[in-house]
């Protein structure tokens, strides 16, 4: 496999992969160093951080469903400044590009991280706006495009780093919601974040999770989120991840024919924990089978 390049450029940065680990699936990566080769990946997007830390949600937080996976985890993390004193240094030693998830609860919030992050060592900030807005009835900023604009502007104004958005598949209308985004100053975009479900427990007559709905991942939603990464791809000019229920090269090829710059996998770490490499390696594997020399020359060849 000598020949073949699996390089990608995202803003400026070269990764070594198109394969990054997605957020809250590959913790802040110390805990797949013993079982993956790191320095395959484009990089790894450590579990989702707060300005404020969070002890994530009470009752049960995961769910296993035909062909998915639903979790209400809740945001449980460190919070920004024990990530930056801790789990970062340890990040900085595993040799692929860092990507800091951000949530926040309110706008202010999501400044003051973004800001903590300035000095950093972090490559990437990628902003979760899948979080709700406590201030407006706790509404997800990603679900209007005007509410997400406005926390991407303000972000955009005070972070230094690359900003990538992750949008949220719950918005009103997604081609909409990336332009917004750009506009707003977002240099890439990621989707989709999970879809938002719901589960019975028919003993106890009650919704599984105590949020009643909560988040499905997994090769259900595979089919759904390629489609609104090829729309978002033909919406606007910036580079877009694209994730959503990958489990195989294949999967990881098909969003980037439809015009994906990288991939990032997810559920499939909870399966094999060796999954992004994996991915990486059959991904090289095809190309080397078909003649391709680099991601470029099959990126976005199946728009039409």
């Amino acid at each position: 496999m000598s020949e073949v390049s699996l390089k990608v450029n995202l803003l400026g940065k070269e990764l070594a992969g198109p394969v990054i680990g997605a957020s809250g699936t590959f913790g802040f990566g110390e805990e797949y160093a013993g079982m993956v080769d790191l320095k395959k990946l484009g990089g790894i997007s450590g579990k989702g951080i707060t300005l404020i830390p969070k002890a994530g949600n009470q009752g049960e937080r995961l769910l296993e469903t035909p062909s998915g996976l639903i979790n209400s985890i809740g945001l449980q993390n460190p919070g920004v400044q024990h990530f930056i004193d801790h789990e970062l240094p340890v990040m900085e030693t595993l040799g692929t590009s860092i990507w800091a998830n951000l949530g926040g609860g309110c706008i202010e919030d999501y400044e003051k991280g973004a800001e903590l992050l300035n000095p950093t060592s972090v490559d990437f900030v990628e902003l979760n706006i899948s979080c709700p807005n406590v201030k407006q009835g706790g509404i997800a900023y990603g679900i209007k495009a005007d509410s997400a604009k406005e926390v991407v502007s303000r972000v955009r104004a005070v972070c230094k780093k690359p900003l990538i958005v992750k949008l949220s598949p719950q918005a009103e209308d997604i081609c909409q919601m990336a332009a917004a985004c750009v506009e707003a100053g977002a240099d890439a975009l990621s989707l989709v974040n999970t879809f938002q479900a719901c589960a019975i427990d028919l003993e106890k007559r009650r919704p599984v999770f105590n949020n009643i709905f909560a988040g499905l991942s997994g090769p259900a939603i595979k089919p759904i989120a390629l489609r609104m990464v090829y729309q978002v791809c033909g919406a606007v000019n910036v580079p877009v991840i694209g994730l959503g229920g990958i489990l195989t090269g294949a999967d990881a090829l098909e969003f980037i024919m439809a015009g994906a710059t990288a991939v990032q996998v997810g559920t499939a770490n909870f399966m094999n924990p060796r999954a992004c490499e994996t991915i990486t390696d059959e991904i090289a594997a095809w190309m080397e089978s078909h003649g391709v020399k680099t991601l470029d020359e099959i990126r976005g060849c199946a728009r039409v």
